[in-house]
């Protein structure tokens, strides 16, 4: 074993640990207890469990009066009004009502659309539904590390380009784009910008992201709240460019109809609260801890780092081991759960697009592991994954052909 793995894993060893190492990107987002306790008082005849559309009684009144309580905790998460925020079920719904509802609202105008292939696939399902629909879509390159630069997306831009769609923070690999410029070039162009912001929110500093983006998509189990809610953020400058793509009651402002989930939304709100009292020191560990494994697992031969080496996102390490076979390598970590790419898309068995669009051969994008931290990530479990992986890797290597 190389001799910082070795080192990380001296301390604890007298003592059995039995708890699994959670570094997948799922398991890492465990609700927070304080989350958990915001959607108990809406579940139940005692708290706050009323419809928020019935406006005729009071317990419509008071479940109103949670939803928009929360809608202000997530708007200042990103530095937005809160009259600009759409509930939806995630990240995936946000980004579809954007890119469709946007698109089929203007498609006499413009049908010209700038992505990047590294996107998630929420983002790249729909534009390519769109192109079925006759739009054409630009795809900007990456530099090595994942990173689009303001002057590929420059040149991509066209008279007739209605929408540029690109991410905060790469979920893969943890590259960050410069969305600020991003916006810059978008509004000087007469264009509407959409960011997907999942990785970003609660991670890196996100309140001036309302200024930056005309729509903007996240979600909060991200940020260890729960799973099935989620927001899109629309300027209001945007708004007129934008139509539903959902009908039914009208709420929402419209744009998305159906019942409100209180207890959801509550605590989709507790979690941004948190996630803006608390981000920055969480950031700031999550990056000693994902340093600390990286040198720990550079000291193996073969092993490739697939991001930025400096200034990606501070929860996210992918890494590329010569070799090896990363589904191999995954079975073989009984008691570490990781993943092989983004969990949408890690039953599909294929190497990740994400990584053969950064140049990675069809060998080393399955190689590949995407390692995640979060909140209640520790040193001890940085120190198992370590101990772990090196000794998956060199028996693996010992019996490969």
């Amino acid at each position: 074993m190389p001799a910082a793995a070795a080192a990380l894993t001296m301390a604890g060893r007298a003592h059995v640990d039995e708890r699994p190492v959670y570094l997948d990107n799922a398991a890492t987002t465990a609700v927070d207890p304080r989350v958990a306790a915001a959607m108990a008082e809406c579940l139940t005849e005692e708290g706050v469990y009323g419809n928020p559309s019935s406006s005729t009684h009071r317990y419509g009144r008071e479940a109103a009066q949670c939803v928009e309580a929360a809608r202000h905790e997530v708007a200042a998460l990103i530095g937005a009004a809160p009259d600009c925020i759409v509930f939806t079920s995630g990240a995936t719904e946000a980004s579809n009502l954007a890119l469709l509802g946007t698109a089929r609202a203007n498609a006499d105008r413009r049908r010209h659309l700038v992505s990047a292939r590294t996107e998630h696939r929420a983002t790249l399902d729909p534009l390519r539904q769109l192109e079925r629909e006759g739009f054409t879509t630009s795809w900007v390159e990456t530099d090595g590390a994942g990173r689009v630069t303001p002057a590929a997306l420059r040149a991509a831009l066209r008279p007739d380009t209605l929408l540029v769609s690109l991410m905060h923070v790469n979920n893969e690999t943890g590259a960050v784009q410069d969305i600020a410029a991003f916006g810059a070039l978008c509004r000087e162009a007469g264009v509407l910008f959409h960011c997907d912001l999942a990785q970003a929110v609660g991670k890196l500093p996100t309140t001036g992201a309302a200024a930056w983006v005309d729509f903007g998509s996240f979600t909060a189990h991200k940020i260890h709240g729960p799973k099935g809610i989620g927001a899109l953020y629309v300027s209001p400058a945007a708004r007129p460019w934008l139509r539903p793509v959902t009908f039914g009651g009208g709420q929402e402002r419209g744009l998305r109809s159906g019942t409100l989930p209180t207890h959801q939304i509550a605590g989709f709100g507790r979690a941004c609260a948190l996630a803006a009292a608390e981000g920055a020191a969480d950031a700031e560990r999550m990056a000693a801890l994902r340093a600390a494994l990286w040198e720990a697992l550079r000291q193996l031969p073969g092993v490739l780092l697939n991001g930025p080496a400096e200034g990606g996102s501070p929860a996210i390490l992918n890494l590329s081991f010569e070799g090896v076979e990363g589904e191999s390598l995954v079975t073989a970590l009984t008691d570490v759960a990781v993943s092989t790419g983004s969990a949408c898309s890690s039953a599909s068995g294929e190497p990740s697009y994400v990584l053969r669009a950064l140049g990675r051969d069809t060998g080393l994008a399955q190689s590949s592991l995407r390692f995640s931290l979060g909140r209640y990530t520790s040193r001890r479990d940085i120190e198992r994954a370590a101990d772990a992986v090196c000794r998956a890797v060199t028996r693996l290597r010992s019996v490969a052909p």
